[in-house]
């Protein structure tokens, strides 16, 4: 019996490592490359949001961002909100 009981516990730390590797690190990195590029936001850059937005960054502020999406037109959003910068995206497919 003790020699079945070491392969369940060897099977359940197997499956969570598993779960860990697959879902939940992925996850993380994917996380930290987010905030790193919400950290290395400046004016100018044009951005997509989440809601699929495009507009160029006109001030920064803390928490939140000011977008100019057209002539005189002006929209404050989370800085959470925000996508993807297309200013590096575009960097990326030219090399």
């Amino acid at each position: 019996m003790p020699s079945q009981q070491l392969v369940s516990i060897l099977w359940l730390v197997a499956i969570i490592a598993l779960f860990y590797f697959l879902l939940i690190r992925p996850q993380q990195v994917r996380q930290r490359k987010h905030q790193e590029m919400l950290k290395a936001l400046k004016v100018d850059d044009r951005v997509v949001t989440v809601g699929g937005i495009i507009g160029t960054i006109a001030k920064i502020k803390e928490d939140t961002v000011i977008l100019r999406v057209a002539d005189n037109v002006r929209i404050e959003i989370l800085k959470q909100a925000i996508a993807q910068v297309l200013n590096q995206a575009e960097e990326g497919e030219r090399k």
